[in-house]
């Protein structure tokens, strides 16, 4: 088993259980009782006795929904995760209904938290349920022996035939937004609150992105399963977890399991978009979220991840992942940060060392990229490199603009975060930082240079909407940068959505007082862009995704003081 020793993950824990007025004491005590509603009891018969009222907690609450053409028996798979240390053993795991009757219930480790204390992570509990047209309600116990098991089975049997030639769960569970941020399952989260505007804005931008999109490759670019999934886990919606798993199916369906990874074969590659070989398609973190949040575990297999990550490593068509070495390479922020995310992915899934390994390594090119970047111009914060590579044309050493793609950093960021929560790698902070300085003094469009013919922004956000440098740059000319903006970065806009993470994160580490005061102005400032005018902007389908994937934890980041990342380190030493 791999453990590490990180410093931060009970703050973490601790910060989203203060959230629900709760006490970080016990952990198998999760979370505190607030007052959430019982939405009625679960059609389940049971003769055995009944616990004490005690163990029905509101949120730890199961709501169950059949679809339509399900019969009226059937085999439930759900997921549930844990926050680090709240469980070592899953027969403390229970199922009871609304009167703390146990329901015979068979329970199977599905993740451990290996780069923690090797604690459980996620289980799957299956049961046999009748559920009625109407949703109905039982509740998971942890701490106390499981009285009545059952024997398991394969997640699939639990599949009937659903759309576009899929099979998909007859029952699915929900579990509440209270416990699923507690659990840490996609990091620090904040549960949506009624009425706030970035939760609005998704769900706006779901009523035309809900729909499967089967005639769409590029809609799944930026891994729409995982948006979905982490979409449901700050609010609870069935509409968004049922959305993410359907999703889900689709895109494993498609995923390449035989052969070699290397071109042409490409196998874990994403067969959808006849270019298996294209590894900005090839999404480990999806794997990790079903498993976790439905108990699907059945697209799990090791061999499948090790094909996806041997992909990742080679490249595919992009050329082999290696370290930035000299101004005439290509670089893009896109594949540097999704390849990071997905190896975090795989580590978290299987706990293999080879890839914590790399992502260490990883770790370490984007640092050397960032402070000594070859092309001696010093560093700025920001991943330079040319801009022709970037778009693949030729390299021009006397024309190039030497510079970042302000958006698509954030997918570093994304993944620098997901790797710092499983390495506390003392780097990334000041990597996190670096590039919000940066995008604070080289990413924004100074609003005294949109003018009528260069207002590249969309309306949708109003007067003071805000735009990034589609190519932004510390050392080119601005009249360089307009040029850019011109021809390719009309309603370039339409991502200042997920600049809020980058925003956020480097606020979440900014020891510099006044630093940290510009970046709080900024995160008010792109509040703007939740306008449900700019939501319901539909053209471009994997928008939802880029918009998405990674913005959730921003509503986490923005109730934490100022450098807390780094002014706080955390007591927790992890045990074998």
């Amino acid at each position: 088993m791999i453990v590490s020793k990180p410093r931060h993950v009970m703050a973490l824990f601790c910060g989203v259980v203060m959230l629900m007025s709760a006490v970080c004491g016990n952990a198998t005590q999760l979370a505190a009782r607030h007052s959430q509603s019982n939405h009625g009891a679960a059609s389940l018969a049971s003769t055995h006795q009944a616990t004490p009222a005690s163990d029905v907690l509101p949120e730890q609450r199961i709501t169950l929904h059949r679809r339509a053409d399900a019969g009226d028996n059937n085999l439930v798979s759900i997921g549930i995760p844990f926050p680090p240390g709240t469980l070592r053993d899953p027969q403390l795991v229970r199922l009871l209904d609304a009167h703390g009757v146990e329901i015979p219930a068979a329970v199977q480790t599905t993740l451990k938290w290996y780069a923690k204390d090797g604690s459980v992570r996620a289980v799957r509990v299956q049961f046999h349920a009748q559920v009625g047209a109407d949703a109905s309600v039982v509740y998971f116990a942890i701490g106390k022996p499981r009285q009545h098991d059952l024997a398991g089975w394969p997640y699939t049997d639990g599949l009937v035939d659903g759309e576009h030639g899929l099979r998909v769960p007859a029952i699915m569970a929900t579990l509440t937004p209270a416990w699923l941020c507690a659990s840490l399952i996609a990091g620090p989260q904040w549960p949506a609150a009624a009425g706030e505007p970035y939760a609005a804005y998704v769900a706006t931008q779901f009523q035309w992105a809900e729909k499967l999109p089967v005639d769409d490759s590029t809609a799944w670019l930026f891994d729409r399963p995982s948006t979905l999934f982490k979409a449901y886990v700050r609010t609870g919606r069935f509409d968004y977890l049922q959305a993410a798993a359907l999703s889900y199916r689709f895109y494993m369906k498609y995923i390449r399991r035989s052969g070699l990874s290397m071109s042409p074969f490409c196998a874990g590659g994403w067969t959808f978009t006849d270019k298996p070989c294209d590894v900005k398609y090839v999404y480990v973190e999806p794997i990790l979220l079903a498993v976790a949040l439905t108990g699907d575990d059945s697209e799990a297999d090791a061999d499948t991840v090790d094909k996806m990550m041997a992909l990742w490593a080679i490249g595919g068509w992009s050329g082999e992942v290696e370290p930035y070495k000299a101004p005439s390479q290509y670089f893009t922020e896109r594949l540097a940060g999704l390849g990071l995310l997905e190896t975090v992915s795989a580590y978290e899934l299987t706990g293999e060392a080879r890839y914590k390994a790399s992502i260490v390594q990883q770790i370490g090119w984007l640092n050397d990229h960032q402070r000594h970047n070859p092309d001696g111009l010093g560093d700025d914060g920001a991943w330079r490199s040319s801009w022709n590579l970037h778009e693949n044309d030729s390299w021009k050493p006397a024309t190039d603009v030497r510079g970042a793609s302000t958006w698509m950093t954030e997918n570093i960021i994304d993944g620098l975060w997901h790797a710092w929560l499983v390495t506390d790698d003392p780097r990334i902070p000041d990597m996190i930082t670096g590039y919000g300085r940066y995008l604070e003094h080289y990413g924004w469009i100074a609003p005294n240079l949109l003018s009528y013919q260069h207002d590249w922004r969309n309306p949708c956000s109003g007067p003071g909407g805000q735009i990034a440098w589609y190519w932004s740059s510390s050392h080119a000319p601005v009249e360089a940068l307009k040029k850019i903006e011109d021809s390719d970065g009309w309603y370039s806009d339409a991502h200042t959505v997920e600049l809020a993470l980058p925003v956020a994160a480097a606020y979440y580490f900014e020891r510099d007082p006044k630093q940290a005061e510009a970046l709080k102005r900024r995160l008010v400032a792109l509040s703007s862009s939740y306008a449900s005018s700019c939501a319901t902007i539909s053209e471009t389908a994997r928008k939802f995704n880029w918009n998405n994937r990674g913005s959730g934890v921003v509503q986490w980041l923005i109730h934490q003081p100022a450098g807390s990342g780094v002014i706080h380190p955390i007591a927790m030493q992890a045990k074998p």
